[in-house]
């Protein structure tokens, strides 16, 4: 296998396993505190291989810990590559180490023969990552990994010795603009986010529409639109109560109307201060909330109908005009699940990842599974756009607000009892529109940000394909070749071997380093 095919005449491709000597890692017994406590030896993991060079790592173990188990110490300038892990899936990992170090066993490690530049060698590499992924990765594994046997077959462009050191002069030139670069999108990024929960802050506890409040003091106060929302759901109540009654052919019961419950107001001591016409309420208080369900997975019956049903990992601050799965009515009547009404506001209740506290806007009738709560807006007067920006804005708030032991989650109760500050009607309209108005902004300008964050990812991808393909630098007809090069080093390799120290294991090398393939 090779990452390349057209060289100058002065380069070879060359197997990885043929280019140094291979270290393994392995993780100290977290039992054991002496492995552990006041470690001074830096110890790599995936978690560790973010950037290119390396010099400190999260975790430190003990010298006792080498001595005592499969870790090798290695030298500054090895290539570390990450061989198993979940991130595979999408790249593969390189850096330099930069000090003497340790690793776990997700990574492997290569200390480059004499003549071969390890900042050389790690940029070959990430030039072959996608291609490395494809042909060495293990298949049926449960977490993504690499081969090592393949990756030790898997060919590298070679370059004189002389030769690689100004590609690596030139790369470093070059991909420090482009790093540069690259954070400056990254800070946009991030200023961006704090822009936008400005801009949600603001909307939603009134401040961007204070001047709209000042030009229209006449405006009917929320008081009156909660009174009249709380008046339509007593009245809904009450007929739904009649109906059972007439059902089982029974008069209503004196005094049945005390039985009516409306639910209680938020507890709003902590929640800042609203302007005058505003009123602290909540999602129960204003709304019904409904839970879904799954339809039996089993009854193939139940599925690939006509009926709209939203699954929780749906729901990402969008809003919903088609759904990913269908039921079938008989799905529909043989399970909780409810249709809910256009313009209801879908929340995320369970869920480790970022899924739990997100929200949606329904523009079609849907059903939903057990995972989101379905907030019935659109039965009242209330804008789900509101709603919806007020959840929103909450989104940490109302992360950190579920119940539960092993999987923290929200449940109908918590959802009914998150508090909701009310505007009047005619801000709400005004609230949306400013809001609307603001947001898009921000997403022409993140979606711009994802267009120079593709554009940084090719220009470096163009920028090492050319490195190693011998066009980024002019080659010296003074250099040594780089197969004289390789004939050294499989020379030296020989010579190891007859001596019984093949693959590397000069000077009784411990545990981790690894054979090099024959």
């Amino acid at each position: 296998m090779r990452g390349g095919n057209e060289l100058p005449s002065s380069w070879v491709h060359v197997p990885l396993g043929e280019l140094g000597d291979w270290y393994g890692g392995g993780t100290p017994s977290k039992a054991n505190d002496k492995f552990w406590s006041h470690g001074t030896i830096p110890w790599f993991s995936p978690k560790d291989m973010k950037a290119f060079r390396l010099q400190s790592s999260e975790d430190r173990i003990t010298r006792a810990a080498v001595d005592s188990s499969s870790v090798d110490v290695f030298p500054p300038d090895t290539v570390l590559m990450v061989v198993r892990s979940g991130i595979l899936v999408h790249t593969f990992p390189v850096a330099v180490a930069g000090v003497e170090a340790t690793m776990n066993q997700d990574l492997k490690g290569v200390v480059p023969k004499d003549g071969v530049d390890a900042t050389y060698l790690a940029y070959a590499l990430r030039n072959s990552g996608r291609d490395i992924l494809n042909q060495c990765s293990k298949a049926g594994t449960t977490v993504a990994s690499i081969d090592t046997l393949a990756l030790h077959r898997y060919s590298i462009p070679l370059a004189p010795t002389n030769e690689q050191q100004r590609v690596v002069e030139k790369l470093d030139e070059l991909l420090s603009d482009l790093d540069a670069g690259i954070a400056a999108l990254e800070r946009a990024r991030a200023n961006l986010k704090r822009y936008r929960a400005a801009v949600l802050k603001a909307a939603v506890e009134g401040r961007l529409t204070e001047k709209w409040r000042a030009s229209h003091p006449d405006a009917e106060p929320a008081e009156k639109l909660l009174e009249r929302i709380s008046a339509e759901r007593r009245k809904k109540w009450e007929e739904a109560q009649l109906k059972k009654y007439a059902e089982k052919g029974q008069a209503p019961p004196k005094g049945w109307k005390d039985k009516y419950i409306g639910l209680a107001k938020p507890d709003v001591a902590s929640m800042p201060a609203l302007p005058m016409s505003w009123l602290w309420s909540s999602l129960g208080q204003c709304f019904s909330v409904v839970v879904g369900s799954t339809p039996s997975r089993r009854e193939s019956r139940y599925w690939n109908g006509d009926v709209n049903w939203v699954s929780s990992g749906e729901v990402r601050f969008s809003r919903i005009s088609e759904t990913k799965e269908k039921i079938t009515p008989e799905g529909l009547t043989n399970s909780s699940t409810r249709i809910n009404p256009k313009g209801s506001v879908l929340l995320g209740m369970i869920g480790e990842g970022k899924t739990r506290g997100q929200a949606a806007i329904l523009d079609i009738a849907a059903a939903n599974n057990q995972n989101c709560a379905a907030i019935w807006v659109s039965k009242t007067e209330v804008r789900p756009e509101f709603v919806y920006f007020w959840l929103w804005s909450r989104y940490e708030i109302t992360r950190s607000g579920g119940s539960g032991n092993n999987q923290p989650a929200l449940n109908k109760s918590l959802v009914e009892q998150i508090p909701l500050p009310l505007p009047p009607l005619e801000e709400q309209r005004e609230i949306v529109m400013e809001t609307d108005r603001l947001l898009s902004i921000c997403d022409a300008v993140e979606k711009q940000l994802k267009t120079e964050d593709a554009r940084s990812s090719r220009l470096r991808q163009s920028i090492l394909k050319r490195a190693f393909e011998g066009k980024l630098v002019p080659q010296d007809p003074k250099d040594e070749p780089a197969s004289e090069l390789l004939a050294r080093i499989r020379a030296e390799r020989a010579v190891q071997s007859q001596r019984g120290n093949g693959g590397g294991k000069e000077n009784g090398s411990r545990r981790g380093k690894e054979a090099e393939p024959v």
